[in-house]
């Protein structure tokens, strides 16, 4: 299909909502946008150190994570990040790769934003449409 890459706005999540309760200052919420690549492969939003940083985000424990390349890797994983495309946003951990290289934005923030890759124009559209739509049951 090829390699999908969007840009999207990360939010450290605490900062937002302590933000939002009037408890901190706009200009000094966590935030960087970037460029990613859209894995659907990958299971959830995937994050450098320097971007880990950027963020002040704190790490809330360590897990194993099998690579794309079948090698095993220790990897941290931070607090909440707000994920941010158009009119789009979700929340979830981000999982912080030792030495990666690019940002992968995975399945499940794609699915939080009810998002999915056309495979013939190679871009990120609503599965329902333009409108945000989520499904309860």
């Amino acid at each position: 299909m090829g390699t999908v890459f969007v840009d999207i706005t990360l939010t450290n999540a605490c900062d937002a909502s302590t933000q939002a309760k009037g408890l901190l200052k706009e200009q000094d919420v966590h935030t960087a946008t970037v460029r990613a690549i859209v894995d659907t492969g990958a299971l959830s939003l995937v994050i450098d150190e320097k971007t880990r940083q950027k963020l002040d985000l704190n790490i809330q424990g360590e897990k194993s994570a099998r690579l794309a390349n079948g090698q095993r890797v220790s990897c941290k994983v931070t607090e909440p990040v707000e994920v941010h495309w158009k009119d789009r946003q979700t929340a979830c951990q981000a999982v912080v790769i030792p030495g990666a290289e690019t940002i992968l934005l995975g399945a499940i923030p794609l699915e939080g934003m009810d998002l999915m890759v056309n495979p013939v124009t190679r871009e990120l559209v609503g599965i329902h449409g333009d409108e945000v739509e989520f499904m309860i049951l």
